[in-house]
């Protein structure tokens, strides 16, 4: 297959820079060494998007692994792959390409699966990059995306600005929602769009282990303006981190992992049912009383049970 590479390719224009791309691309750098050791997190966006991609009885030739990271994302029977990620490291390990998310050199109609894990959620302009994987996708081609949302990291947000005091500065990267991630997706021009979410809990001894899980990970702060963390200030969110942990000792961190799912638009797709044209009432379908609570809103993930960090003694 050719790359059908184009010239830096751009969806949008004028978008602020937020993240420092730079800085992004060092931490990628730093963590490829290692990274085995802290793809946990990784590791259940895969099974995630593994369980959605075995549901769908298309077969794929091309994909595009985007935010490839070491290359454990497992390739469709059949399927050739293009890896590419923001780091140069991440990217000479596995034979790819180097390009932010935002910025992608392909050209359009070159694949017909683009499959995202882990990246999405640290990446200027969002709204551009999904179009941009929505042009590089041919027609009924799909998109498959995993990323950390809204709801990660409380427990780390909530000690460090405690610790702060009256002027906590901005260390954990803004999140979205599942929902504004939906919306994203139909304002990217995908057709059938679908964004789910999934709460994973890990549990750490103290926060260092939390702090260098992040590090290995490529995770830590990014942000343009950002402020170094002091040494008391660290001292004191480490203990307001110790104050919240269960009767074993170790505290609960969050990961919410938002799935996204979508399609490039075909003739031959479904279309959506015009407004009012429904035959049975939502109380049939459901066996319960229209606008009564639902058990659970979302599928939640089962925990990975210890992580080895759990019994790092801090």
């Amino acid at each position: 297959m050719s790359l059908g590479l184009a010239s830096g390719t751009s969806a949008t224009m004028s978008v602020p820079d937020i993240f420092d791309r730079e800085a992004r691309r060092r931490r990628r750098d730093r963590a490829a060494p290692g990274f085995a050791e802290f793809d946990f997190l990784r590791a259940a966006m895969l099974d995630g998007i593994a369980e959605r991609l075995a549901s769908v009885t298309h077969r794929f030739t091309d994909m595009l692994d985007l935010g490839c990271f070491d290359g454990a994302l497992e390739v469709p029977a059949g399927a050739t792959v293009v890896r590419c990620d923001a780091g140069a490291a991440f990217a000479a390990r596995v034979g790819g390409v180097q390009a932010d998310e935002d910025r992608l050199p392909f050209s359009a109609g070159a694949f017909d699966l683009v499959v995202s894990a882990g990246v999405l959620d640290s990446v200027n302009d969002l709204p551009g990059a999904l179009t941009l994987a929505r042009r590089a996708l041919r027609p009924d081609g799909l998109f498959l995306a995993a990323f950390c949302g809204m709801g990660t990291l409380s427990t780390l947000r909530a000690v460090l600005r405690e610790a702060e005091g009256d002027r906590p500065a901005a260390r954990i990267h803004p999140q979205i929602d599942v929902r504004s991630a939906g919306d994203l997706l139909m304002r990217a021009g995908f057709a059938l769009p679908v964004a789910d979410i999934e709460p994973l809990s890990v549990r750490y001894r103290g926060i260092g282990g939390l702090l260098r899980d992040l590090r290995g990970m490529g995770g830590t702060n990014i942000l343009r303006d950002r402020t170094p963390l002091r040494r008391d200030t660290l001292a004191r969110a480490a203990d307001l981190f110790a104050a919240r942990a269960d009767p074993d000792g170790k505290t609960a961190e969050q990961f919410d992992i938002v799935y996204l799912t979508g399609w490039s638009p075909a003739p031959s797709q479904p279309k959506p049912a015009r407004r009012g044209s429904a035959t049975a009432s939502m109380e049939g379908v459901l066996g319960r009383p229209a606008g009564s609570a639902r058990s659970a809103d979302h599928p939640v993930a089962q925990p990975l049970g210890e992580h080895p960090s759990d019994r790092i003694e801090q």
